[in-house]
């Protein structure tokens, strides 16, 4: 078991500070009767950017577990500043940051145009899929996260 981590990332308020960028819609499902998102929604999103960024550095979520391992998230801290509605396109930004130990943090930005709605740091467990034991993350995250920086 992995003890309490965290989170030191302070996501950027700009998107240049951001290598990656994914769009989203705010779906009907995602909203209360005032066509508000929920705050849970987010968490949705900020794994579709993760994984689509994984996959756009060579590095899909299918392969690091056919490799045996899995990236589980131990910690999410969403700073909510701004409401999504229905409708909403939003572009959610994410970076990695560098590997201590078995952990590794990602930032996000989620923007409605101009307007940061939110920000959030997912904190991330690289582990074996047998034995659930956490492992130093491959030289390709710290990869991915010097490039980030």
């Amino acid at each position: 078991m992995l003890s309490a981590v965290r989170t030191t990332l302070e996501p950027s308020l700009d998107p240049a500070a951001y290598p990656f960028v994914t769009r989203v819609r705010v779906r009907f499902a995602e909203t209360d009767a005032m066509g508000v998102a929920h705050h849970g929604s987010y968490l949705p999103w900020l794994e579709e950017a993760r994984v689509a960024y994984l996959r756009e550095t060579g590095h899909p979520y299918t392969a690091v577990r056919a490799d045996g391992f899995d990236i589980a998230v131990v910690e999410c801290h969403v700073r909510y500043r701004a409401s999504a509605l229905f409708e909403d396109e939003l572009a959610v930004h994410c970076l990695v940051a560098p590997p201590t130990g078995a952990t590794f943090e990602i930032g996000y930005l989620v923007l409605r145009g101009d307007e940061a709605i939110a920000t959030a740091v997912t904190v991330h467990a690289y582990l074996e899929s047998a034995t659930g034991r956490p492992r130093r993350p491959p030289e390709w995250v710290r990869d991915i996260s010097t490039a980030s920086h």
